[in-house]
């Protein structure tokens, strides 16, 4: 259900609306809509429903129920009142002649979106054609003084939903600078921020010196250091291991101290999200004087922090003491991992007398955090997943990829960040009072329908007791055959996605029973929420935390809204490169392997550039496959690669 749909159903008051909405909560008001209650919340009232209107092939709407228990509301065709597929509408309920509780749309919330994306096209009868991007259908546009056939062909428009006329013209698909653009747009993701944010941004303080707060816990004198990739720009987190008290400080960023509660930084955060990563370029959550400078933790420099303090026991390794606090650090050193995993390796290295100092507590906290991982692994899962970076030249050209996998130097930042998440989500009973990253149980129906596909290639799983101990006689089995990232894969797709919830169900893949997300709020509005969460708890600041708790079901819903949309911009751009590059090599015959089959069978071409996959037309395919295609089509626009199969190497996956 949509945030907004959400906060309305559960009630809010009307200073808990986001100015986007304000509109629509009024007419709401006007027609009786919602009402006010005695508690002083407005809430939508019994004869309306609000929700996503979802379209049948049969013309007619379906509103999402509210309930497990309530079925969808129907609108029949003349009741849709010009909403569409997606929108966020309010229908009033009626009673249908065939007795069916339906509705009639009154008000449009929230439009599924404010533009379309489309594009100048010519088929192979040479007919004139827009093309809707999303949905590769024609539709209409116009220019007022210009006639859209004299554009060339493949130009990029924006269009208004409403009324078809074009609000921009981006670009062209023939130009591989589109991409950026068109990924961006189709997912709402922006890149400029408005200029009240910028102003606020620039009166941001340059620098911190710990004289002016003396209520923070001053920890400058500790050896804290960054451990972060080669090319980051913003350090979230510093860590600092005290070897004699096995107390482990993990130290981030203190973004709610610069970001205040309505603020444009905090309303454009709040739109954002989550910083947006393509390859070439970061789109930042928040202005960068504030991801980058002051609130960034930079080496040898004096910063604002907010600090998860954690007290392990010396023999079982299991936290004995949690605390949270607001202080100054002053990180002595910036590490890549490259470096870490050269001091992890060669045990020790002629250097600084600054890393040699501060590698006697990391080695020791390397060597603690690898049984800290050994022993979450019982329980939680390794799924032998690969990153994939992409490389893009000044061209706009992707020219190579590169497959990272986890390394002792991420091990090491990753088991102290999970300390820090845990201890955070401890902090709250789960019920509605906190924010946690939940990741739910899968059914066992899903992993027995995984299992009925692996079958077809010979992988077998006998005797398993739950969903869990099938997974990983699953992964075991993988592992023999030599298909273990192939198939973690697989069992991926059969698992739900993580989200953000205000109720604690746990997280199933990391095998914990608490968990949040606290490390990142330079890029992660979620994190921004928990931080201020645990501070109206050390400040009991009951008032700022009847706020937050009043809006967390809607807020929950909105970032996970917020990181599908990102995510699904970072793998809509990677695919647009992909697409580009294999137009460049569409007369090449390229081998393949198979890894979906059925009306919608798909293959991952084995060549230079990893990852790239095609839609394949051919019968009598297993998983695994070992084949040769021929590119057939590739359509710029929506990023879509067709191939056919030419031959077939081998029929059996187990020579893999």
């Amino acid at each position: 259900m949509s945030p907004f749909a959400l906060q309305l159903t559960l009630g809010c008051l009307p200073s808990d609306i986001e100015p986007e909405n304000l509109n629509a909560f009024e007419k709401l008001l006007r027609v009786g809509a919602i009402s006010q209650e005695s508690s002083g919340l407005f809430r939508l009232t019994s004869l309306y429903r609000m929700g996503t209107l979802y379209m049948g092939k049969d013309g007619k709407g379906y509103v999402e129920a509210t309930q497990k228990t309530e079925a969808d509301l129907l609108i029949e065709p003349e009741h849709l009142e010009n909403s569409k597929h997606g929108d966020v509408v309010v229908a009033k309920r009626i009673i249908a002649r065939r007795g069916r509780a339906s509705g009639k749309i009154v008000l449009i919330a929230q439009k599924a979106h404010l533009y379309n994306l489309v594009y100048t096209h010519k088929d192979e009868a040479g007919n004139f054609l827009i093309l809707n991007i999303r949905t590769n259908e024609p539709t209409t546009a116009w220019m007022e003084d210009l006639d859209l056939k004299i554009l060339k062909l493949g130009s990029v428009l924006k269009v208004d939903v409403d009324n078809d006329k074009v609000i921009e013209i981006l670009g062209n698909l023939d130009d591989p600078k589109i991409d950026e653009k068109i990924s961006l747009a189709l997912f709402e993701r922006e890149d400029e921020f408005p200029q009240a944010c910028l102003d606020q941004a620039k009166k941001t303080p340059l620098e911190v010196n710990k004289k002016d707060y003396p209520n923070r816990v001053d920890l400058t004198p500790l050896d804290f250091c960054t451990i972060d990739p080669v090319t980051a720009k913003d350090f979230d987190d510093a860590i600092y291991f005290d070897t004699d008290e096995f107390i482990l400080y993990v130290a981030i960023a203190d973004v709610s101290h610069y970001v205040e509660y309505f603020s444009p930084i905090d309303q454009e955060a709040k739109k954002r999200g989550f910083t947006t990563y393509l390859p070439h370029k970061a789109f930042p959550m928040l202005p960068r004087e504030l991801s980058e400078n002051i609130c960034s933790l930079k080496p040898r420099v004096d910063r604002l922090a907010f600090v998860s303090k954690i007290a392990l026991d010396k023999k079982t390794l299991q936290p004995i003491k949690e605390e949270f606090f607001e202080a100054v650090i002053h990180s002595k050193h910036r590490f890549n991992y490259d470096q870490i995993d050269e001091l992890i390796s060669a045990g020790n290295i002629e250097t600084s007398e600054t890393v040699t100092r501060l590698w006697q507590n990391l080695s020791k906290l390397y060597s603690i955090t690898m049984k800290l991982r050994e022993r979450r692994l019982k329980k939680g899962f390794d799924f032998r997943t690969e990153e994939m970076k992409l490389t893009i030249n000044n061209d706009h050209l992707l020219v190579k990829t590169q497959i990272e996998t986890g390394t002792p130097s991420h091990s090491l930042i990753e088991e102290c960040m999970l300390l820090a998440n845990q201890a955070a989500a401890k902090r709250f009973t789960g019920e509605n009072d906190g924010i946690f990253r939940v990741h739910e149980p899968p059914q066992l129906s899903k992993i027995e329908e995984l299992l009925g596909k692996l079958a077809t290639i010979g992988l077998y799983v006998d005797q398993y007791e739950d969903a869990p101990s099938c997974i990983r006689a699953i992964q075991k089995e993988a592992l023999v055959m030599g298909i273990a990232s192939e198939v973690d894969n697989m069992i991926i797709k059969s698992l739900k996605q993580a989200s953000y919830s205000p109720e604690n169900i746990g997280h199933f893949g990391l095998g914990f029973s608490h968990y949040s997300h606290f490390t990142s709020p330079i890029r992660r509005y979620s994190d921004l929420i928990l931080h201020r969460l645990i501070k109206t708890q050390l400040d009991n600041d009951e008032q700022e935390r009847e706020y937050l708790l009043r809006n967390i079901v809607q807020l929950c819903a909105r970032v996970s809204e917020l990181e599908r949309k990102t995510t699904k911009t970072e793998w809509d751009f990677r695919d647009r490169k992909f697409a580009r590059w294999v137009l460049e090599h569409k007369n090449e015959i390229f081998e393949a392997h198979v890894i979906e089959t059925g009306d919608n069978s798909k293959a991952v071409l084995d060549t230079v550039i990893n990852g790239i996959v095609v839609n394949i037309k051919g019968d009598n395919l297993l998983l695994f496959d070992k084949i040769k295609v021929a590119i057939t089509e590739v359509n710029l626009a929506q990023a879509i690669i067709m191939a056919t199969v030419v031959e077939k190497i081998s029929k059996d996956t187990t020579e893999l």
